[in-house]
């Protein structure tokens, strides 16, 4: 608990952590994509 970093705002932390979870939500949409056989607008009813 000696680390006094800021962990919140666009901190070096923050940012590897949303690049993180943008290229897991791109591979999961991707796969789905994949495996359904259609795209992601159709899956949520939008096409």
């Amino acid at each position: 608990m000696e680390n006094k970093e800021a962990k919140f705002g666009f901190t070096a932390f923050a940012e590897s952590w949303n690049g993180r979870l943008a290229m897991l939500g791109f591979t999961i949409g991707v796969l789905t994509e994949l495996l359904t056989g259609q795209g992601i607008l159709s899956q949520l009813g939008l096409m």
